[in-house]
Parts: structure tokens; sequence; C-alpha cells
């Protein structure tokens, strides 16, 4: 039997583009809602057999309306969960674009930390372990933009800081056929319009 992986990003909250929400526990507006429908219609017919998310709550509503929509339980795993911004958390991007920190951060994505946070690197390698420790069937991963663009990159040999160049808009999916130790990016920022 073959092992799918689809990695969802959460539907649409009032912070999005403007402020980095990082591990706070924004829930979806209305819009994000809809977003979580649209998205249980996309992969209704993909055979999905679990749903694990993060434990955010606008990723958790993202899961309950795909749940909801399959007739399938929900799991929280924290290795799904948002990268740790610590001192980031919260802040505009219009004030973060000043800082030396953030400019350094985003240009060194692979090593540097955030302060008071983690590396992107060390967000990446706990999703990649959720991804690669996925068995049989078809595992919807409900997760945050920036850990499902490091996972695609981990898979495509990319460095971290050509992440941006991947796309993944809210209430989006993307693909991946896990085979032995590796992946193949089936499908990239999927959305049901």
């Amino acid at each position: 039997m073959a092992r799918i992986v689809l990695l969802a990003r959460h539907g649409h909250h009032e912070e999005v583009g403007r402020v980095l929400s990082g591990r706070s526990n924004i829930s979806l507006d209305r819009r994000g809602q809809a977003e979580a429908q649209e998205l249980a219609r996309l992969v209704a017919s993909r055979g999905v057999t679990r749903i694990v998310t993060s434990p955010r709550a606008r990723t958790r509503e993202t899961a309950a309306a795909v749940a909801a929509a399959l007739d399938l339980p929900v799991t929280a795993d924290a290795a799904l969960d948002e990268v740790d911004f610590g001192a980031f958390t919260g802040r505009s991007f219009a004030a973060l674009d000043a800082e030396a920190d953030w400019q350094r951060w985003n240009a060194e994505r692979g090593t540097a930390r955030c302060p008071g946070g983690e590396t992107m690197g060390e967000a990446v390698a706990r999703a990649v372990g959720f991804v690669a420790g996925c068995g049989e069937g078809v595992t919807l991963g409900v997760s945050h933009c920036d850990v499902i663009r490091g996972v695609v990159a981990h898979y495509l040999g990319l460095p971290l800081t050509r992440i941006f160049s991947l796309g993944c808009d809210p209430g989006s999916v993307t693909t991946l056929a896990l085979e032995g130790e590796g992946a193949m990016v089936v499908a990239l920022n999927e959305r049901f319009r």
C-alpha cells in the first residue's frame, strides 16, 4: 500500500500577512473557516485514513472541518507545530523588517536562531521526522506555512534560504508520496478553486 502525506496549511486568520502569529492561538476568521471547508472538499476523494494537526487553534479548527466531512478523528502532534519564533512572535512584519536579528534569521534560515526560539532547521527536522514516520495509507497533516515549505525544501534538497520560492497559501495542500527514506513532491500549494 502507498504512503501518502498531504500537508495542509491552516485557513486564513486576521493576522495573515501582517503579523508573525507564531505559536499564538489565534483562531480562523470567516475566510479561514470557508477555506477549511474547501480543503475538506479538496481532499474528500483522496482516501485520507488519518488526520493529525499542530496543537495551534487555527490548525485544530482547520483539521476539525476536514474531520467532520470525512468522519475521522483528529490527533495533535507537536512535530507539526509552528516554528518557535520566540521574541519575534506577535510582532508586525513591518516592524520586524527594520531589525537586524530578523534580517539575519531570514538570510540564514538553516542555522540562525530566533531570539528565545528555535532554528528553522530544528523545526524542519521535527516535521520531517513526523512525515518519515507516517505509515501506510493517506495521512493529512495540518500545519503551518514555513514548516510545510521547509519539509518540501528538505525532500527537494533545497537550502532553507530557498523556501520563499515555494508557494503555501492558507487552506492549500501539498502532496508527498513517500518512497523509502525519501519522498516525491506530487503537488504543491493546491487549492480547491
